[in-house]
C-alpha cells in the first residue's frame, strides 16, 4: 500500500510579502528579461516575477537556433522598411506592424547585446568558412535565404543563461516560482492606471503584493489553449510551453485592458497527440531547423522541390536563393517539397518510408543542420545528444521522416491575439506596457527580445515621471479570496477534469467552422461551467493551486475568444477564421481589427483601422528618440 508523499516545502497560505519597484516586470522569458535589463540600466529598481526559474523560463528557455526578421544586420540586402511592408502585404494587411517594425529596426542591436552578455552569435572558430550561408566579413551564418540574409543562425542554448546573469549583475530582484494572478489598478477600478500585481508562490502558497510605478506584462500568449483535452499528453512544438496558460491575458482582461485579434486561431500541424505526432525535429524533415534538407524515398529516389511560386527546381542552391522577381524569403514563402507528394505516393511514384538525406547534402549544410540547428533549437539538444550517443552518423545515415513537419491530426492554437498597444508598446491602461507574445503580433524569439528591450526603456521613462503607486486594499483582499478559494475546499472538481470540460465546449462550439448559434451555446456553456463546476475546483497543495488557477485563466481566455469570434461577422482566411453564417471571405467593410475589453464588467467591442499605426518609420523615430 503506497504512502502519501509529504509536501517538501513549508506551507504559508495567507502569509503576505509586499515589495515595490520603479518598474515591475511580469514574466521572465526573453521579453521579460530584456525589459528588466533595459529598465535596470536606467538606474531604476526593477522587480522581475516568474512562476518558473529565470535561467530556463519561457518558450525559449531551452534555446533557439534562428534569429528571425533581422534586416538591419550589416550583410542584409533588405531594409527594415522593405521587410515590414512586405510582411504586412503577405498577411493581407492583418499584421500588427508596430512590433513588426520595432523588431526589424532594433533586433540586430539586441543580438549584439546578447553577444556582449556571452551568447555565441558568430562562427568565430571558422567551422563553416567558405559556406554559401556564411558572411566572411562578419562571420555571421544565415538561414533560408542566402542571398538577402535576414535570418541569422545562432547558438541559442546560451541565451537564457546570458540574460539571467545580466539580470543578476544589474541587481534585478527576482521572485521565482511565483505565479502572477492579477493586476492591481488605481483605487481598484477597472480600466484605471495599473499600479502593481499580485502573485502566489507555487511551492509555499505565500501571497505576494507588488507595487510598481510602471509594469511590463510579458507572460506570453496562451499556449495551453482550451481546444486541447490534456496538455500532459502532447508532443507539441518545441516553442509551446505548458506553463503559458494565459495568465497575462486573463489578468489584463479583468483589469480592463483592450485586446485584439483574439478571434484568430488555426491548426498547427507540428507534433500532435501522443500516438499521432512525433517529437519535433526528432525525425527527419525539410522544414525549420532541417531546412533545406533533401528527402528521399525507401528506394533512394529524391523527392522533387518547387520554388516559392510553385515552379520546379532541381538544385540545392535554388532552395536557398530566390528566383528573379521573387523578393526575399521568409517562413511564409519558402521553396518546399512538391505539394502533391501524397497523391504521387498513392500512385506508386514514390515508396514510403521517406528519409532525410543528410549524407546527400553538401558538407557545410549537413553539419549546420545536424549539430548547430538540431542541437540549439528548443528541446533539440537531447535529440542531438541521444542520437549521437546511439551511433547516428549524419555523414552516413539517413533519418526516417515520420510526418514531414505535420501530423494527420493537428491541434488548434491562437494566432497572435494579445493586447493592443501604441508606439511605446503601452497598452490601453495607463502604466501598463506589453512585450513579446503578450502584445498582439508580438512574434518570435527575436521579436520577444526586441520588444522587451524596447518596452523596458519606455516603461522606465514613464516611471521616472509619475508618483508612487497607491494600491486598493479592498482589491487585494478580493483577489486573495479568489486565489485561495480552491484550497479552502476539500472536494469538488479537479483542474484536469475542468480543463477537459472547457476543451469539449471549445471543440464543439468554437472550432474550425463557426456560426452565431453555435458560439452563443458555447458561451452559455462556459458561463454555466464558471458558475457550477469551476466554483467547486479544489487543490491539496500549492502546485495544484497553481494548476487550478491556470485552468480558471484558460476558462477566461476561452470566453474572450468566443466574444471576439461573435464580433467578427465575416470569414477571413488571413485570420484562419471561418463563419458558416458569414461565408464571404474578407469583405471590404470587415477589413479592420476587432478590439474587445471589459468595461464596468460588461464586454465592450470596438474596432481599429488595419493601418492604425500610421507611418512606420516616422512614428518609430518620434517614439524612440
Amino acid at each position: 500500500m503506497s504512502k502519501l508523499i509529504e509536501w517538501p516545502y513549508p506551507i504559508g497560505y495567507g502569509e503576505e510579502t509586499e515589495d515595490s519597484a520603479d518598474v515591475l516586470v511580469l514574466g521572465a522569458g526573453l521579453a521579460g528579461c530584456f525589459a528588466a535589463i533595459s529598465a535596470a540600466r536606467k538606474g531604476l529598481k526593477v522587480v522581475l516575477v516568474d512562476k518558473s526559474c529565470t535561467i530556463h523560463s519561457g518558450a525559449a528557455g531551452a534555446g533557439i537556433d534562428h534569429w528571425m526578421n533581422c534586416p538591419a544586420n550589416p550583410a542584409s540586402k533588405v531594409t527594415p522598411e522593405e521587410y515590414a511592408q512586405t510582411a504586412i502585404e503577405r498577411s493581407g494587411g492583418f499584421r500588427n506592424a508596430i512590433p513588426t517594425y520595432i523588431t526589424a529596426r532594433e533586433n540586430y542591436e539586441a543580438l549584439l547585446e546578447l553577444e556582449k552578455m556571452g551568447m555565441k552569435v558568430r562562427d568565430t572558430e571558422d567551422e563553416f568558412k567558405g559556406a554559401d550561408f556564411r558572411d566572411e566579413k562578419t562571420k555571421l551564418l544565415f538561414a533560408y535565404d542566402y542571398e538577402n540574409r535576414i535570418c541569422i543562425r545562432i547558438w541559442g542554448t546560451g541565451m537564457k543563461r546570458s540574460l539571467y546573469k545580466e539580470c543578476q549583475r544589474l541587481g534585478v530582484k527576482l521572485y521565482e516560482r511565483t505565479m502572477v494572478t492579477s493586476l492591481l489598478t488605481e483605487r481598484g477600478r477597472q480600466g484605471a492606471r495599473v499600479v502593481g500585481a499580485t502573485g502566489v508562490n507555487t511551492r509555499t502558497g505565500e501571497f505576494y503584493i507588488f507595487k510598481g510605478k510602471a509594469s511590463v506584462l510579458c507572460l506570453s500568449s496562451p499556449e495551453r489553449l482550451p481546444w486541447i483535452f490534456s496538455e500532459e499528453q502532447q508532443v507539441g512544438p518545441s516553442s509551446r510551453r505548458v506553463l503559458n496558460a494565459g495568465d497575462g491575458h486573463a489578468a489584463a482582461w479583468r483589469a480592463g485592458a483592450e485586446l485584439m485579434r483574439m478571434e484568430c486561431s488555426g491548426r498547427i500541424l507540428w507534433g500532435g497527440p501522443v500516438g499521432i505526432g512525433s517529437i519535433i525535429f526528432g525525425s527527419g524533415s525539410n522544414f525549420a531547423s532541417w531546412y533545406p534538407c533533401s528527402i528521399v524515398d525507401a528506394n533512394g529516389k529524391e523527392i522533387p522541390w518547387v520554388d516559392a511560386d510553385g515552379k520546379p527546381i532541381s538544385t540545392i542552391s535554388e532552395r536557398t536563393h530566390p528566383a528573379p522577381g521573387q523578393g526575399f524569403f521568409n517562413l511564409g514563402q519558402l521553396p518546399g517539397l512538391v505539394p502533391d507528394l501524397a497523391e504521387r505516393i498513392k500512385k506508386g511514384e514514390f515508396t514510403p518510408p521517406l528519409y532525410a538525406d543528410l549524407p546527400g547534402m553538401p558538407e557545410h549544410e549537413r553539419r549546420v543542420i545536424f549539430g548547430l540547428m538540431v542541437g540549439q533549437e528548443g528541446k533539440t539538444w537531447p535529440v542531438y545528444d541521444t542520437y549521437t550517443k546511439a551511433g547516428f552518423d549524419p555523414d552516413k545515415d539517413l533519418l526516417q521522416v515520420y510526418d514531414s513537419g505535420s501530423a494527420p491530426i493537428g491541434w488548434r492554437v491562437m494566432g497572435g491575439g494579445g493586447l493592443t498597444s501604441d508606439w511605446d508598446l503601452k497598452t490601453s491602461l495607463d502604466g501598463l506596457y506589453a512585450a513579446g507574445q503578450q502584445v498582439s503580433g508580438g512574434g518570435n524569439a527575436a521579436g520577444a527580445c526586441t520588444t522587451g528591450r524596447y518596452a523596458g526603456k519606455r516603461a522606465a521613462e514613464y516611471a521616472m515621471k509619475v508618483a508612487n503607486p497607491v494600491i486598493s486594499r479592498e482589491q487585494v483582499d478580493r483577489e486573495k479570496a479568489r486565489v485561495y478559494a480552491p484550497i479552502e475546499r476539500n472536494n469538488g472538481i479537479r483542474f484536469k477534469e475542468l480543463a477537459r470540460g472547457i476543451a469539449k465546449v471549445m471543440q464543439d462550439y468554437c472550432s474550425d467552422t463557426k456560426n452565431e448559434e453555435l458560439m452563443n451555446i458555447g458561451l452559455k456553456a462556459l458561463s454555466e461551467i464558471r458558475e457550477a463546476e469551476a466554483s467547486t475546483i479544489y487543490a491539496t497543495n500549492p502546485h495544484e493551486l497553481m494548476r487550478s488557477l491556470e485552468v480558471l485563466h484558460i476558462l477566461t481566455v476561452a470566453e474572450i475568444i468566443i466574444h471576439a469570434s461573435l464580433a467578427r461577422r465575416a470569414s477571413n482566411r488571413w485570420l484562419s477564421f471561418e463563419r458558416l453564417d458569414y461565408p464571404e471571405d474578407d469583405p471590404p467593410e470587415w477589413r479592420k481589427w476587432i478590439t474587445i475589453k471589459l468595461e464596468d464588467e460588461r464586454v465592450k467591442v470596438g474596432e481599429l483601422p488595419l493601418d492604425y499605426y500610421g507611418s512606420l518609420k516616422e512614428n518609430y523615430e518620434i517614439h524612440s528618440k
